[in-house]
């Protein structure tokens, strides 16, 4: 049998039976579906929550109020006392350290804003001039908080786009007096649009002096300091630099906790790249099945097709070529199960991004290429059973068995 002659036989042994056919390659297909849907739906998790982060800026060492460390049960632990709060004043030295290129002290509260009989309820973030281009976000209208020193209160706010919109309407805002809590202040910029970041909508944040947020809230603390390094590569000693710092002011005592951009973004990015495998994994058990189902149903086959292989042996076929043959039927139903599956995988992907669409659900390429190869390779390895059984018949038994 020519090469030609053992791909027609696996053809039309795979068509003579379109039902036992179509079940076979509905199984292969559905593993090849599921691999492929399920990495696209982690991987898009995983790039989700990476786009997000990298959302937040460069080159940034965010500083909190608190240690996060776990520890032994000592007599410290006992006596130890609540951990101070962050202050401008901490701010302003974490602005001195040689590696440090920009700070942005942060207050946050909720308010009223209201103007014109318009009223809403609105996140206020207290920060610095500075704040804009750490985060680089640009300005729609008029300029962002002025620098100037971090404990004077201006009565001056920037709008996010929605805040501006539902004040406002088409009149023009900048220049304009509004009421936030119970301060008067006047409108001096409106952000451009910049949407969700890190569960937060910027375009519905107002936005005033850090001083101002600090005695509308009456609070001395800070939410968080947002420190930028002069470069990616200075990240890691700006952050010992502001440790130092940050020990010096608590008299030998680091309270605080600071997480690097790169460590937050690398940490979520095994863990979901790890669960990315680990779907792809459960997902490929069904391959398992599928394989299962192709090895029992061509044994069935190799018993309904009795005759016909006693009849090629008859013929002069050898053990091999009938081997050959089978290992080729399993090999094309597992390839057009593979295509199939392929195909529905995408269209499912094709149906997460339009139900989600800030989910990039793309399927990697390592998962499609790993889903096609182990349905092919599932199918040729349990396809080698049913094709050693009907190698080794007889074929004058085989004959006989009409």
């Amino acid at each position: 049998m020519t090469p030609a002659d053992t791909l027609r036989f696996a053809t039309r042994a795979a068509t003579g039976y379109p039902l036992r056919t179509a079940l076979m390659v509905l199984a292969m297909s559905i593993g090849v579906a599921a691999v492929v849907v399920l990495t696209a739906l982690g991987d898009g998790a995983r790039r989700y929550v990476v786009n997000e982060f990298s959302a937040l800026g460069s080159n940034l060492v965010i500083v909190l109020p608190g240690r996060t460390a776990t520890g032994g049960l000592g007599l410290g632990n006992l006596i130890t006392s609540t951990p101070r709060d962050l202050t401008v004043r901490d701010a302003e030295a974490l602005l001195r350290a040689p590696l440090v290129n920009r700070m942005a002290p942060l207050s946050v509260g909720n308010s009223e804003i209201a103007w014109g009989g318009r009223l809403r309820e609105a996140m206020v973030v207290g920060t610095s001039g500075d704040y804009v281009d750490i985060r680089a976000f640009h300005m729609a209208e008029g300029s962002f908080l002025p620098r100037e020193d971090l404990g004077r209160a201006s009565a001056v706010a920037v709008l996010g786009t929605k805040v501006r919109e539902e004040l406002f309407g088409g009149e023009p805002a900048i220049g304009r007096m509004v009421r936030v809590g119970d301060r008067r202040l006047r409108v001096i910029g409106v952000l451009g649009k910049t949407g969700q970041g890190l569960g937060m909508n910027t375009d519905e944040l107002v936005f005033v002096p850090v001083a101002t947020a600090q005695s509308m809230f009456n609070t001395n603390n800070l939410f968080r300091i947002i420190v930028e390094a002069r470069s990616r590569d200075a990240i890691g000693p700006a952050k010992q630099q502001l440790e130092d710092i940050m020990r010096l002011r608590r008299e030998g005592e680091l309270d605080v906790t600071l997480i690097t951009q790169d460590a937050v973004l690398g940490t979520f990015d095994r863990i979901l790249g790890a669960l990315t495998m680990a779907v792809a994994g459960i997902a490929a058990i069904s391959l398992a099945v599928a394989g299962i189902l192709v090895m029992n149903v061509m044994l069935v086959a190799v018993t309904q097709r009795t005759a016909e292989i006693g009849l090629l042996k008859a013929l002069g076929a050898t053990g091999r070529n009938i081997r050959l043959a089978f290992l080729t039927e399993a090999a094309l139903l597992s390839l057009a199960g593979a295509i199939t599956g392929f195909a529905l995988g995408h269209l499912g992907a094709w149906g997460l991004r339009l139900a989600f669409p800030v989910l990039p659900a793309w399927p990697p390429d390592w998962a499609v290429f790993a889903g096609i190869g182990t349905a092919l390779a599932t199918g040729i390895l349990f396809g080698v059973m049913p094709a050693r059984r009907a190698a080794r018949l007889d074929p004058v038994q085989a004959l006989s068995r009409r």
